[in-house]
C-alpha cells in the first residue's frame, strides 16, 4: 500500500473518535492487550510516564518530552489527536515517525488486524509501543487519548503516573459529574507506582486519595509543593519568565517558557513534580536541563496550537482550548490583551453542550463561524444561530480558511485576532505550520 492506501486503511477501522465521535470510542483493553500480546508485548520493554488529565495532558507531555531530551535521553513521545498529519502522534526525540515506517508496520501485521478487528485508536496505540521498542527508548512521555481507566493507552505500568485537570468533557463516555470523571482518569494509578496531580480541586481529591490508598501508590498534589510565579506580565510576547517555587523556596529564578498560554502555570508543577521524581529514581536531570527544555520545548517536541502566535499587526493568535475550563482560561488571558478590536474565528464540534462555552465569550467581539472539514463539526450557520443567542454576532464563513481571510480583511493593524473553540480548526489554520517551525521529520 501506499502512504495514503495505509492512512484510509486506518482511518477505516471503526471510525476514529477524532472524526466522529461517540460512535469512534471503543472502551475496553481486551483489542490492544491481544494486539500486543500477538507482537511481543512491546509495552514491557521500555520505561515510560502516562500523563491523563482533561485539559493540560497535552502541553504536560510535550514539557516532559522536552526535558527529557534536553538531558540526553532518547525519548518517546505519543500524544493525540494529531493536528494536522498522522505521524505527528508518535515522536523519537522530538522527530515524527516517518509514513514509510507506518506504511511496513501495517502490511507487516495486517493479517492480525483483520482478525482482531481493532479500533483505529488501539492500532495506533500497539504502533506507539511496538516502534518505542523497537527504538529502544530510554524513556517514554505517553498521554492517555480518553479518560483513562479503559484507555488503550493504559496496559503499561510506568514510572510515574501524571494526572493535570480535571474538568467537564466527553461526559457522554466518562461521566456526567467531576468525581466520576475524576475516576476514570484515575485509573492510570498502578499499584506501588507514584502518582502525581498537578492541580489540587477539592471536588476530586478525594477520589485521587481513595485510588492511590488502595492501590498503595505515593500521592501527592503537586501544587502543595510546587508553583510557577509570572515575573513580567506581557501577554503577547512570545514567551513567559516565570520563578519557579518549591516548598516556598525560590528554586529557579528568571526561567524562560516558550508555551505563553496561562494555563500553563497550571501545568507546571507537575512536570516539576514528575521530573523531580524522575531524578529520584535515577534519572540524570539537572536544573539546567530544565531550563532547556521549558525554553525549547517547541523547537524538541514540535508542539503546536498552544497560544500559538501566528501573526502581528494585527496580533493573531490560535488555542485548542475547547471545553468550559479551557475557553475560560482563553478569555481570561485574551482580556488581559491591548487592543483596538477582536475578532475571533470559531468553530465548535458537535457533540459538545455549547452553551456554557458561548456564554463565557465577549460579546463586544465580531466572530466569523466556521466549521473544520471533519463529520463532528457543527456546520456554522447552525453554530452562529446557537451564538446569536448568547448575543455573540458575525458572518457565517464557512471553512476555517475563509474565516480568516474575512478576519483578516477586517482587521487593523491594532486589533486582535483569534482562532480557536476546536482542536480541529485550529488544526486547519493555514499558516500554522510556517510560523514556528519545530524539528523536521526524520528522514
Amino acid at each position: 500500500m501506499t502512504y495514503q492506501e495505509t492512512l484510509d486503511f486506518l482511518y477505516g477501522q471503526l471510525p476514529m473518535f477524532q472524526r466522529v465521535g461517540a460512535a469512534g470510542f471503543k472502551d475496553g483493553l481486551v483489542g490492544v492487550q491481544k494486539l500486543v500480546a500477538a507482537m511481543g508485548h512491546p509495552e514491557h520493554k521500555f520505561r515510560s510516564v502516562h500523563v491523563a488529565g482533561t485539559n493540560g495532558k497535552g502541553s504536560s507531555s510535550h514539557l516532559l518530552a522536552a526535558i527529557l531530551q534536553a538531558a540526553g535521553y532518547r525519548t518517546g513521545l505519543y500524544t493525540s489527536p494529531h493536528l494536522r498529519e498522522f505521524t505527528e502522534r508518535i515522536r523519537l526525540n522530538g522527530r515524527e515517525l516517518t509514513p514509510e515506517y507506518l506504511v511496513a508496520w501495517v502490511a507487516r501485521w495486517r493479517g492480525l488486524f483483520e482478525e482482531v478487528q481493532p479500533s483505529f485508536f488501539e492500532m495506533c496505540v500497539a504502533l506507539c509501543y511496538d516502534y518505542f521498542a523497537a527504538e529502544r527508548v530510554d524513556v517514554a512521555v505517553i498521554e492517555v487519548g480518553l479518560g483513562g481507566r479503559l484507555d488503550s493507552t493504559n496496559i503499561i505500568t510506568p514510572l510515574i503516573s501524571l494526572i493535570t485537570n480535571i474538568s467537564y468533557d466527553h461526559q457522554a463516555i466518562l461521566g456526567d459529574t467531576l468525581p466520576r470523571i475524576a475516576a476514570e482518569k484515575a485509573g492510570i494509578i498502578k499499584p506501588g507506582v507514584p502518582a502525581v496531580v498537578s492541580q489540587t480541586q477539592p471536588e476530586v481529591q478525594a477520589v485521587f486519595e481513595q485510588t492511590a490508598a488502595e492501590r498503595a501508590a505515593p500521592l501527592l498534589f503537586a501544587d502543595t509543593r510546587y508553583r510557577a510565579e509570572l515575573l513580567r506580565d506581557e501577554p503577547a510576547a512570545a514567551s513567559q519568565q516565570l520563578r519557579l517555587w518549591r516548598d516556598e523556596q525560590v528554586w529557579l529564578d528568571e526561567v524562560e517558557l516558550a508555551l505563553v498560554g496561562d494555563y500553563q502555570r497550571l501545568n507546571l508543577p507537575g512536570v516539576l513534580a514528575t521530573v523531580d521524581e524522575l531524578r529520584r529514581q535515577g534519572f540524570q536531570i539537572t536544573d539546567e536541563h530544565i531550563r532547556q527544555g521549558l525554553r525549547q520545548v517547541r523547537e524538541l517536541t514540535g508542539l503546536r496550537g498552544r497560544w500559538q502566535i501566528i501573526g502581528r499587526q494585527p496580533l493573531t493568535i490560535c488555542d485548542t482550548g475547547h471545553n468550559e475550563a479551557g475557553i475560560r482560561l482563553v478569555v481570561q488571558q485574551l482580556g488581559r490583551l491591548h487592543y483596538q478590536r477582536l475578532h475571533v474565528v470559531l468553530g465548535m464540534v458537535a457533540d459538545k453542550d455549547l452553551g456554557k462555552v458561548l456564554a463565557l465569550l465577549p460579546t463586544e467581539a465580531t466572530y466569523y463561524f466556521c466549521a473544520a472539514n471533519i463529520p463532528r463539526a457543527l456546520p456554522a450557520a447552525e453554530l452562529a444561530a446557537q451564538a446569536e443567542a448568547q448575543g455573540l454576532r458575525g458572518p457565517v464563513c464557512g471553512s476555517v480558511a475563509n474565516a480568516l481571510a474575512a478576519a483578516r480583511r477586517q482587521a487593523g493593524p491594532q486589533d486582535v485576532i483569534f482562532i480557536g473553540g476546536s482542536t480541529f480548526v485550529v488544526a486547519e489554520v493555514p499558516d500554522l505550520y510556517e510560523a514556528e517551525p519545530g524539528p523536521e521529520t526524520a528522514a
